[in-house]
Order: structure tokens, then sequence, then C-alpha cells
């Protein structure tokens, strides 16, 4: 393998069997992929999917190679395109704002062509000049005359699936698409989005204040640090931002993993930029804070509307954000955990608690940022849980995740994975469900697809009928 494993032997007693043990410590980020000498890459990496292996795509490796530089896609000269191409107007309220807020911008002296060309906003290529990809999103007129794809799009489902119809037989209620230069979709994007938005009013005094499904805040950030971090390469310029609202939840998935040191584990406190070119840009337009703030800034926005944090999905091929809607304490949520009175929780477990119970399970990391505290507090934390006879650990090292071992109706809100769903909604559909059927369904093998059913049966979402090869599921 290269690079080369180094696994670390160990043999125990357990029972009465002697058990031999290798640990393999995780492959460093700037070393990944791990792959087969003898096949080289793509051919010799691969990436666990459940109990299966699969190879890898060759945007999966380029992905991971590209993490290990500064990429600069964002610098490259647009070569369709000319200064007409750009807005006067855009480029001068930038350099205004610059000569206002740096302290050395002296570097603007001079030709407008060799100001814009210092800024990276245009390039030369031989004797003719080019906007390069970053100048032309920010201040170009019409972008996507160029890269068609590289705008944001909305839809509106009806239900908490994309196969859940409307009584009208329509699959969504409203679609949209936002073009033009970064700041303008941005701010197009964010205004529809939230007018779409389930509202409620607050009368504060003489005035009334409209508070949002999910607050704007957050939703700007996601907007913006999708347009900010996505992947500008190649391979990914006919991929489109898509931001997805169900009647739980709302999504905004970017082209493109999580970029250098960054993972979903440590993405609070890590900061790596794909595109420091248009980064730079957008911070000074103050469209983002280039400080790695913009994660916490969502995190504390649902927080202060009382909802769960956000969450994310790292595909590699796409980034994904997760907004949840319904209240964690809710009233209802609140007359659940009474049953646990006699038991010694604090605030932090209660709300744990809380969480499984809408999502099934919780990990060290949900537990985290539930609460917004370090790995060994959440840790003990989690560890009390199961001394208490309420929670059950499952698996072990990174894969750990908690469930509850209490019995008891769940929520009619409650959020599952995108697999769990897809077999509820084809249960409902069809009236029951087979291993083979959820096999075939999710393109799993037959591990992956029992342990899904069973964990639905645990959660009193499906109940088995029948025994062996004649075994089926149905909806509780």
């Amino acid at each position: 393998m290269n690079p080369a494993l180094r696994p670390r032997f160990t043999i125990e007693e357990i029972h009465g069997n002697m058990v031999v043990t290798a640990e393999i410590d995780e492959v460093p980020a700037a070393q990944k992929p791990c792959y087969y000498k003898n096949l080289g890459l793509p051919k010799g990496a691969f990436i666990r999917v459940g109990n299966t292996n699969r190879q890898m795509t060759d945007y999966e490796v380029f992905g991971y190679l590209s993490s290990q530089g500064q990429p600069r896609y964002d610098e490259e000269l647009v070569a369709g395109a000319t200064l007409n191409d750009l807005s006067n107007d855009l480029i001068s309220a930038y350099l205004d704002r610059i000569r206002l807020h740096r302290q050395r911008s002296g570097f603007l002296d001079g030709l407008h062509e060799g100001v814009l060309k210092r800024l990276h906003i245009v390039g030369i290529d031989g004797q003719t000049v080019h906007p390069t990809l970053a100048g032309l999103l920010m201040f170009g007129k019409y972008p996507q005359e160029f890269f068609p794809q590289l705008r944001i799009t909305y839809v509106h489902y009806y239900g908490t699936s994309p196969d859940e119809k409307a009584p009208s037989g329509a699959r969504f209620l409203d679609d949209r698409v936002f073009e033009g230069p970064i700041p303008e979709m941005i701010n197009q994007a964010e205004k529809y989005i939230l007018g779409a938005m389930r509202k409620s009013a607050l009368i504060e005094g003489m005035f009334r204040r409209d508070i949002y499904e999910y607050p704007q805040e957050a939703l700007r950030e996601a907007l913006a640090n999708a347009v900010a971090h996505r992947d500008y390469s190649q391979y990914v310029r006919g991929s489109y931002i898509q931001v997805r609202m169900f009647a739980d939840r709302l999504e905004v998935q970017s082209p493109g993993g999580l970029h250098g040191n960054v993972t979903v584990e440590n993405i609070e406190s890590e900061h790596s930029t794909r595109n420091a070119c248009l980064m730079r840009m957008m911070e000074d337009m103050h469209i983002v804070e280039n400080r790695g703030s913009g994660i916490s800034a969502m995190i504390g926005a649902m927080r202060e509307a009382n909802l769960e944090p956000p969450g994310f999905n790292d595909r590699r091929a796409s980034f994904q954000v997760i907004f949840h809607n319904h209240t964690l304490m809710s009233p209802e949520a609140v007359s659940w955990l009474n049953q646990f009175a006699g038991y010694p929780l604090d605030d932090r477990q209660r709300v744990a608690l809380v969480y499984m119970r809408n999502h099934g399970q919780i990990t060290n990391e949900d537990y985290r940022r539930l609460n917004r505290i370090d790995t060994g507090t959440a840790t003990q934390d989690l560890r009390t849980l199961v001394q208490t006879g309420l929670v059950d650990q499952r698996s072990a090292g990174r894969g750990t995740y908690y469930t509850l071992t209490i019995s008891g109706d769940l929520p009619s809100h409650m959020v599952l994975p995108e697999d769990e769903r897809r077999i509820l909604d084809y249960t409902r559909e069809k009236g029951s469900i087979t291993n083979e059927e959820c096999r075939r369904l999710l393109e799993i093998n037959p591990d992956r697809a029992f342990y899904l059913l069973d964990k639905l049966c645990k959660l009193k979402q499906l109940k088995p009928e029948g025994t062996g090869r004649w075994r089926k599921y149905i909806i509780v």
C-alpha cells in the first residue's frame, strides 16, 4: 500500500480463546488516498460504503489530491470573455471599498488594467486581457453566459422526500434559478427563499416582527459558504448549488467535499480555503468573513431560534448543510422527558435524549455541537448516559454512536437518515418490504439491509411478519 501500513499487533486471551488484533491508524489527510501500488490510482483506491468496498471515482481521488495543495481554478482566465463582459459599476464599487478599508491601497494606483491584474480580476494571455473566473463571477455582467451551471437552484418539495406528492399530484411546489454575479445571486436567493418560508409574527409594543421558519443569518451564511467554498475545477463546473426545502428541513448542497484538513468533526475549529482569490474578493465585499466564522454563525443563529444545530454531510463529491425546523425542546418533548425525572441527568443529557428520540441516534460529534462542549466532556456525559441504562453504545472507535434503549412512540416529526426514509417511503407505497427488496432499493448487501430494517423495527417504525425467507416488514 502507498503509504505503507504500520499495523500494531497484540494477542489477547478472551474467554479462553487467543485473539490477534491489528490496529491501523487512519492515514493523515495530506497522504490520502491510500492505494494498492500494483494497481495505482485510481484503480487501487477504495472507499468503504456500509459493509462493502467500492473503487473510488476519478473525482473522489482528485478531491483528495487537490486538498494537499492550494487550488487555483478561481484564477484561471476565461478565454471567451473580455473586459467588456465586466461591470464597470461593480468594479468601481469594489475599488472604492478597498481604498476605504485597506491601509495599504497604494497598489491601486496606475492604469486601470494594471490595477485589475494585481487584484486578479483579470489576467493577460499574450496581448489579450481576459477576466479570471473569480473576477467574472464577482463582477461579470452575466457570468452564466460562459458557465451556465454556476448558479443557485431552489426546489420546494411538498413532503419530507422528493418522491412524496401533493394532493394535486405535483412532486414539488416551486422551483427557481438564481443567476448573475455572486453578490446579486446570493441576495436574490436569500430574499426569495425567505419569502417561501413559513413565518410567525411577534408583536413588540407597537411593532410587528416576522420570525422565519429558519433564521435568516443561518440561510445567508449557508448560501455564501456554498458559493465561496464550492469546487470550481473542470470536473464539476457543470454542477450547480442546490437548495431544497422539505416539510421538515432545508438543505443547501454544493459541489465538492470539504477541503484541506477540514472534516465534519473539526469544521468549527479548522479553516482551509479552496478558492483563495474568490474568497478575498467576497471578504472585501463583506459577503463572507475569511476567518472560519460562518459555521459558528449558523450554529449560533439556530441556537438563538431554539432549533437544533445544523447537520453537515461531506460526501466527498459534494457537501451538504441541513437545517431542521422543529424546536428541540418543545412542550411535547418536555412532557416526554418528565418520565425520567428520577434519573440523575443534567440539561445537556436531557437535550441529547430528545435528539436521539428525533433522529434515532447521536454521535460524540453531534453531542458536542448540540451542547457546545469539548470532546472529553461529551465522552464523559455519554458514558454516564449509558450507565443509566437509558442509552446503548453501538460500534466502537470513530464509528461509535448511541441509541435509546427505552420504548415509547417517536414524534411525528422524527428525522431519519436518507436510507431509512427511502425504506419507509417504499413500504408505505408497496405495503411491505423484504430484505431483498431493500437491497435492490438501496443497492446494498444483505447485512446492511438487515441492519437498517432491524433499526427501524427497534425505532417502532416497522414490524416483521413471517420468518426466514418469507419474512417481510410492514409499517407499525
